[in-house]
């Protein structure tokens, strides 16, 4: 429903059918591989498929407008939901671009099927879009029986040839330097700088693959796919339920180790970092001045933690509370988003600072990705160990570290390493 899509969602109503099924196949085998709909973690979640309608926005405004669009939307819609569970009922998948000057367009796609899986319960959620007079589809009809797909055959995940995007790796440690020259000059405290991978996909219908290998890979991040943006993100930006909000806050990053020794090493060592422990301090104050005017309580995990990935640990930090002021998933989005893990402090100086170093446009890469419901609950993560897959095969992918004082221009490239690994490798690299 962007501008040009308005006049016809105004007059539009949703018809929303939610039923419980008794079905324990994996969900990702049954997503469309052209244009999946993903939203897992640990093997549950949503999928959906086909496409009902589409709300885009772009620049300064493009969450509060998509925000305002979707409550208009979902107070007109017909919901019969007999399950109860959050993913459940009218929900929208969404995407939306890091900066509003991106070109790259923000989007809350409404699927016509969800399937879904939450403990231990699975459901399946069929979504008409009426309009005018048209009364042929109806909430209230329990003879209509959604089809569910069969699940797909496992099939090789696409091969991806990956190369330098328009940062290549000597840029990238010259534009670190120089954002070590700022911090030290004052100018800022902390600075994320990212850098791309280009690579061209010759087989869209293998997109399923890639959902599926990340799936199995890194199990305990969100696997997503939304809109051609595709990735295993390991940080909650927001979590609504009922209520209740959470989020977890991730900064501080080292390899793992070799060995079981090596590796309770290095995680201790990240634990004592000056400088990973500054980096964290400052996305966690963040992320607590952005929530905290929304909650009448919020809770931050004492110290630091180490969350372990198959790849690399990360510090990280939870925070839990209860909202104060009954806002929303996509509000809490708009005031929390960029939070200092993925632009810098201060935030206007920081993301004016990585426009100019990258010389690139982030496009949807570290802005929020996730999904939203008819009562304006949901889930949202910063979309990281991600790639953007265009309609003419190209596939670009992102990774980008915190640049403090302390930050040494080679460790933070070899840092990048390893934060592509996730998405090159299922893309077959």
């Amino acid at each position: 429903m962007s501008a040009g899509r308005a006049s016809a969602a105004t007059a539009a109503r949703l018809v929303v059918r939610t039923v419980a099924v008794d079905e324990n196949e994996p969900l990702i085998p049954r997503t469309d591989p052209r244009n999946p709909l993903v939203w897992m973690r640990r093997g549950e979640g949503i999928v959906g498929l086909g496409e009902v309608l589409r709300i885009e926005s772009s620049g300064r405004t493009r969450i509060e407008d998509a925000a305002a669009a979707w409550t208009e939307l979902a107070s007109r819609a017909d919901v019969d939901d007999r399950v109860g569970l959050p993913g459940t009922g009218l929900i929208a998948f969404g995407t939306f671009a890091f900066a509003a000057s991106s070109a790259a367009t923000s989007v809350l796609i409404v699927p016509e099927l969800v399937l879904g899986r939450r403990d231990g319960r699975a459901w399946v959620t069929r979504i008409t879009l009426v309009t005018g007079d048209d009364e042929s589809a109806d909430a209230s009809d329990d003879t209509a029986d959604p089809t569910i797909p069969e699940p797909a055959p496992k099939r090789k995940v696409p091969r991806v040839a990956f190369a330098p995007g328009s940062l290549p790796p000597g840029a990238y440690e010259s534009a670190v330097a120089e954002a070590i020259r700022r911090i030290d000059a004052g100018e800022l405290q902390k600075v994320v700088l990212a850098r791309q991978l280009v690579g061209q996909l010759a087989d869209e219908a293998g997109l399923r693959a890639t959902i599926r290998q990340l799936a199995e890979d890194y199990p305990d991040t969100w696997v997503f796919a939304v809109d051609g943006l595709i990735g295993a993100s390991p940080e909650t930006l927001v979590r609504v339920d009922h209520g209740q909000v959470s989020a977890r806050v991730l900064a501080g990053t080292a390899a793992r180790g070799a060995g079981e020794a090596s590796d309770r090493d290095r995680a201790a060592a990240l634990q004592r970092s000056p400088k990973d422990l500054a980096e964290h301090a400052l996305a966690v104050a963040s992320a607590v001045k952005r929530l905290a005017p929304h909650t009448a309580r919020l809770d931050t995990s004492p110290e630091p933690f180490t969350l372990q990935l198959p790849n690399l640990w990360h510090l990280a930090t939870d925070l839990k509370g209860v909202l104060g002021d009954g806002s929303s998933a996509l509000d809490l989005v708009r005031a929390v988003h960029p939070t200092a893990a993925v632009a810098g402090t201060p935030r206007r100086t920081a993301i004016a600072t990585l426009a100019e170093l990258e010389g690139f446009d982030r496009r949807r890469y570290a802005g929020p990705v996730g999904w939203v419901d008819g009562d304006g609950d949901g889930e949202w993560a910063i979309a990281l160990r991600c790639a953007q897959v265009d309609g003419d095969g190209t596939v670009t992918a992102y990774a980008g570290c915190g640049i403090v004082h302390d930050s040494v221009p080679a460790d933070e490239l070899a840092e990048t390493e390893m934060k592509f690994r996730p998405i090159v490798e299922a893309f077959g690299g």
